[in-house]
């Protein structure tokens, strides 16, 4: 039997790439609506998929596998503004096909990427394309900008919640909407640190971005996160801080949206240096982390 050239093994290994990423993604039905899709994110049932799939359907959330299996979930953890949502299949839902998941801050612009979802009810379709940009942009509906990784894939109705690989099949990317005629994904190492999070220490507050005057940029940059809720008993409420607090960075990472503060404090030890512009003077104060509630 004549050996493959490389052009024909190249091919071949695209393919089962994408066989082998098919099988992670699955059917989202959320109260007897469309079909959506999601990621299976861990061997053991949980599945990452986009709030608004969900949205609505809390009570009657199914997820059917590639190989025919059906599941009841129930919803974990769901993000409005971040578009995410965190489901778990109940009864046997073991060792499944978890997706590796990649790097999205390593991608580059021109980089080639695949989107498996259920566009029109179609089972498992690829569409492929390349980046297009990833950073900051003005979505539809939102008050404020997000990260979005920006590609030309094909979406359509039931991609949403669906991976966006790369040539490698790791998860760069969950599929969540059309903007024009962009593709728009959220970054793979966002979504990650947003259900790290969940199982990780909190400051036990909330928070709303804020625009600093230019007179103050210098010294503290064009913006930071205003404290507008204090849980307490919290880490925050120990360490000192107080409602109409700025939090200006974290572990020298400048806070430019919640996201930002989610994702460090996933990332962080029992303690976390927090720099804060409090009556015009600024501060850094050091705060111990302590298990808290739904709050950042």
């Amino acid at each position: 039997m004549a050996e493959l050239s490389g052009g024909s093994s190249a091919v071949l290994a695209g393919a089962q790439m994408i066989e082998a990423a098919q099988r992670s993604v699955v059917q989202v039905r959320s109260g007897g609506r469309g079909i959506g899709a999601g990621v299976i994110w861990r061997p053991d049932g949980l599945v990452l998929t986009n709030h608004h799939v969900v949205a609505g359907g809390r009570r009657s959330v199914t997820a059917a596998l590639q190989d025919g299996r059906t599941f009841d979930a129930e919803l974990v953890r769901s993000s409005r503004s971040l578009d995410l949502a965190l489901l778990r299949l109940k009864g046997d839902a073991l060792d499944l096909p978890a997706a590796p998941v990649g790097d999205s801050d390593s991608l580059r612009v021109g980089e080639l990427v695949y989107a498996i979802g259920h566009p029109w009810g179609s089972v498992g379709a690829v569409s492929a394309g390349i980046i297009g940009g990833v950073g900051e942009l003005r979505g539809p509906g939102r008050g404020s900008s997000a990260r979005y990784v920006r590609s030309d894939v094909t979406l359509a109705p039931g991609n949403s919640g669906g991976p966006l690989l790369n040539a490698s099949g790791e998860v760069v990317a969950i599929n969540a909407m059309i903007f024009g005629r962009m593709a728009l994904s959220i970054p793979s190492n966002a979504a990650g640190a947003w259900i790290a999070a969940e199982r990780r220490p909190r400051l036990g507050i909330g928070v709303m971005p804020v625009e600093l005057p230019v007179s103050l940029h210098q010294e503290a940059g064009p913006g930071g996160l205003i404290v507008a809720d204090i849980k307490t008993g919290g880490a925050a409420d120990s360490a000192g801080l107080l409602v109409g607090d700025v939090l200006l960075d974290v572990a020298g990472e400048p806070l430019d949206r919640a996201e930002t503060l989610l994702e460090m404090l996933a990332r962080a030890g029992e303690a976390v240096s927090v720099r804060v512009m409090r009556g015009g003077k600024i501060v850094t104060m050091e705060v111990h982390l302590a298990e808290a509630g739904r709050a950042a």
